[in-house]
């Protein structure tokens, strides 16, 4: 942000972020980096240029502070900046590049693809196993416990739940609330979810939604919903910022969202063994993503493993004022 008492580093900073701009490369980098993180292989894979070349653009548009740099485990995500200062000016590059470089948009549509195919085909191949995993995790039963204390006893006209799964928050919360909307990506997981709730009774006494699709863009009314529960979910995105915007989106004046996933970890295998992209959430990624989505913070509670082994559970609950 400029500053008004040394108007010359604002201008400096300002001269530094065009500078940075100012090669193709990076001009294509930047279009492909404003509205979404990507990882450096990612953007090796779009833009067909060398590991080594990629990097040392990435690493001079971060020094310039044109891009910000997302170190997590042994990636590195990369996303334009939204500093007050520099948005502007990448909005303006973007408007005057207009459909230039549409190849590279193109091939960020087919990594969108093959994050979508590998995702679904992930939660097929283990939808039958999904409690079982987790559960490998933390205790489950101590996890819900936490969730209900943390919310309270009051009823909900409209509960959503995010990426739901097998539907166990549905089934946990559901009866406190009139109606209910599940959305996941794959249609084993809303299969599963459909039996488990209605095994549970819970269908027969409010009315659930089982709906397919993206939690990024659900397609669900604004206003809509008093809670949002995302559980265990934001760990597998490529973007999580874009869900809980989402999340913020739908959820009415004093309606709350509750957010559980892992703590930061270091457990790379968790990567490919179940295809975690994030090895866990930070308290200030996610203080970041909630201003950004306009909810304010209310309660954090962290759940470490009872044995020191294993993964600490964190729980967020912000409201939207």
């Amino acid at each position: 942000m400029r500053s008004k008492s040394n108007p010359v580093l604002g201008a400096a900073l300002l001269l530094e972020a065009l500078k940075a701009a100012g090669e193709p490369t990076r001009l294509r980098l930047l279009r492909l980096l404003a509205d979404e993180e990507l990882s450096v292989m990612e953007l090796v894979q779009i833009l067909n240029q060398s590991q080594p070349r990629v990097s040392r653009h990435l690493k001079l548009m971060s020094e310039a502070g044109l891009i910000d740099r997302f170190p997590d485990g042994a990636w590195v995500f990369y996303r334009a900046s939204d500093a007050p200062a520099i948005r502007p000016l990448v909005t303006a590059v973007l408007d005057a590049l207009g459909d230039d470089y549409a190849d590279d948009v193109r091939a960020l549509d087919d990594i969108h693809a093959q994050r979508l195919k590998s995702a679904q085909s992930y939660f097929e191949n283990i939808a039958g196993r999904w409690d079982e995993i987790r559960s490998h995790h933390i205790s489950e039963a101590d996890v819900e416990a936490a969730i209900t204390d943390i919310l309270g006893d009051q009823p909900f006209d409209h509960l959503v739940d995010l990426g739901t799964g097998s539907g166990r928050m549905l089934t946990l919360l559901g009866p406190r609330a009139k109606a209910a909307t599940g959305l996941d990506l794959s249609q084993q997981m809303l299969n599963i979810a459909r039996a488990k709730t209605a095994e549970s009774g819970l269908t027969g006494d409010i009315r659930i939604d089982f709906r397919h699709g993206d939690i990024a863009d659900t397609r669900l009314g604004a206003d809509s919903a008093d809670l949002v529960i995302v559980h265990q979910v934001l760990h597998f995105l490529p973007d999580p910022v874009q869900a809980v915007r989402e999340a913020g989106r739908i959820l009415k004046k004093g309606g709350r969202l509750l957010v559980v996933d892992f703590a930061p970890h270091g457990l790379e295998h968790m990567r490919e063994q179940y295809q975690h992209r994030r090895l866990g959430i930070s308290d200030e990624d996610m203080s970041g993503w909630l201003m950004r989505a306009g909810l304010t913070l209310n309660n954090d509670t962290a759940l470490p493993p009872v044995d020191g082994a294993g993964l600490t559970v964190r729980i967020w609950l912000a409201r939207k004022d």
